[in-house]
């Protein structure tokens, strides 16, 4: 889709990147080998530029120029270039907000590996294992993830970056991320109960009484929240391409969320407060 993608470029909106699709330009290829773009002629040299440079970014596998030119909804373009070298990233907090407090956990999964990464063992690695992805695919990660993994690592996230919040919302998608699982018929299991409050409890319970069952159980809350965010992703990719007036491209095949490795415990989720186990 990103080599459809003419949004990126100044000046250029929904309406002319429609006018451009529905004149035959569906690639980056069709527009530079036309000499009549509609477009005035005082901005056609800044267009031939920008797709000069477009395709230049994406050999070079900027993934990070394209997303800084591109709008929060429309990130999702980025998706199908770039999926093999995407980090699907989320943490567990203390509670609190920054500074106050700390991040417990965080999960990355590429489609390959789940990593985790802990307060106290390993967490400092997250910062040099993120450099090796060039698209961040979150949910509510601008407003939250992003900005709590910079201020703790002291790193900016450079990479491009996929809020699924922000752009399965023009789908009709609103709420948390476990709304949205429900609208897509996603079964969490007896972590069904369990929420962000939930997190805390349990890393507390963990650091008071050592029982590595919560720790466990923790561990399995925040890698269901990345696996799930694959499945989300592609949905949102398909739905969004689905959409448009002209379909330059076919969708990507559905793809099952991948198995937790983590168990849940459900007698620590009860001492904890979780009833619907």
């Amino acid at each position: 889709m990103i080599t459809s993608t003419f949004r990126h470029l100044p000046g250029v909106g929904a309406a002319f990147e429609e006018r451009l699709w529905r004149g035959g330009c569906l690639t980056w290829q069709d527009a530079a080998a036309r000499g009549d773009i509609p477009c005035r002629k005082h901005e056609a040299g800044t267009f031939a530029r920008g797709i000069t440079d477009s395709h230049e970014r994406l050999e070079a596998g900027d993934a990070a120029w394209f997303g800084q030119r591109l709008g929060a909804a429309d990130q999702w373009r980025l998706f199908a270039a770039f999926r093999h070298q995407v980090a699907y990233v989320d943490i567990e907090t203390t509670g609190l907000g920054w500074p106050e407090s700390h991040i417990t956990t965080i999960a990355l999964w590429d489609g390959f590996q789940l990593r985790t990464y802990r307060h106290g063992d390993n967490l400092e690695t997250f910062a040099d294992d993120i450099r090796d992805y060039k698209l961040l695919v979150t949910f509510n990660g601008r407003g939250f993830d992003a900005p709590f993994i910079e201020q703790t690592f002291r790193q900016k996230l450079d990479m491009a970056h996929l809020d699924l919040r922000w752009v399965l919302k023009p789908l009709g998608y609103s709420g948390g991320l476990k709304r949205v699982e429900q609208a897509f018929g996603l079964d969490r299991g007896n972590l069904a109960g369990v929420d962000g409050y939930t997190a805390v409890l349990l890393w507390h319970h963990w650091r008071n009484s050592g029982d590595d069952r919560a720790l466990e159980t923790l561990l399995a809350y925040n890698a269901e929240d990345v696996l799930t965010l694959e499945p989300l992703a592609v949905h949102a990719y398909n739905a969004h391409l689905a959409g448009l007036p002209v379909l330059p491209e076919h969708p990507l095949p559905q793809c099952l969320r991948a198995e937790n490795p983590f168990r849940a415990s459900a007698e620590v989720l009860r001492k904890v407060g979780v009833r619907a186990v």
